[in-house]
């Protein structure tokens, strides 16, 4: 098995012939936590659902550990957008976790003992095992998240992607996240995530991709995330400002979904 968890190769995406993302090469090796940043409109949702196979691409392959990506779908989590699910839809917070073992069982099984336990005691990591039989529509935002992410966590998958997972959480629910994506790093998983804060990419994660159509730099955050990276990705709309010695950023550009 590749090394690289990740491999996009002469990726491009166009959309009633306007390029989305442009001649894209990027590798992403095993057990990083990796932010995918750049302005808005940058094809970043893009890019992730091009991981998934999800959108056509005009040119270009991904490749998950070696093989297509379409063929390696047992191996990824997803975590979409919060605002692109439809949340009234009548169901309950464990069925909504349980939807990610049907990739292991096949769609025309039912779900088990085994399954069940499993959506619990993934419930229980992201802190809404008390939730498990409340209706999704019943959430707040940050609780229809952490449901997400227990979804994608019993998936068991090597490879993570996900689309700003947060966003419209409070703080309390990022620091959980940022704790769960550090602990599945740690187990040596792979975690992609389209991330908008600029002043959280150095603490929350080791490796970067600055984007905006075409691959602006990709690499561990101390080599690839620098001022001149960062006005090249956002058109010189991003400031260092130092505060006690230390570099902090001022981004007049923060809608970057």
């Amino acid at each position: 098995m590749s090394t690289n968890a990740i491999e996009v190769e002469d990726l491009t995406v166009a959309y009633k012939d306007k390029p989305v993302l442009w001649d894209i090469d990027l590798t992403v090796p095993e057990g990083v936590l990796m932010a995918i940043v750049g302005p808005n409109g940058a094809g970043k949702t893009t890019l992730i659902k091009a991981m998934l196979n999800l959108v056509n691409t005009a040119a270009g392959q991904v490749k998950i550990y070696g093989e297509s990506s379409s063929d390696q779908r047992r191996l990824i989590g997803y975590v979409p957008q919060r605002g692109s699910v439809d949340w009234d839809f009548p169901t309950s917070v464990k069925d909504v976790v349980m939807m990610g073992r049907y990739g292991t069982l096949g769609w025309m099984k039912r779900p088990g003992k085994k399954e069940q336990d499993l959506a619990l005691q993934a419930l229980d990591k992201v802190g809404m095992a008390q939730f498990a039989d409340r209706q999704i529509s019943q959430l707040s935002g940050g609780q229809q998240q952490r449901v997400f992410l227990a979804r994608a966590l019993v998936q068991d998958a090597q490879v993570y992607l996900m689309d700003e997972p947060f966003q419209g959480v409070d703080a309390t629910t990022e620091r959980a996240i940022v704790s769960l994506l550090q602990e599945l790093r740690g187990s040596g998983k792979t975690v992609v995530v389209v991330h908008h804060d600029l002043q959280t990419v150095p603490e929350y994660f080791d490796w970067t991709a600055l984007l905006n159509v075409r691959l602006i730099a990709s690499g561990p955050v101390q080599e690839v995330f620098t001022e001149d990276n960062l006005r090249l990705t956002y058109g010189g709309r991003v400031s260092f400002l130092k505060q006690n010695g230390q570099n902090s950023i001022s981004n007049l550009d923060q809608k970057t979904g």
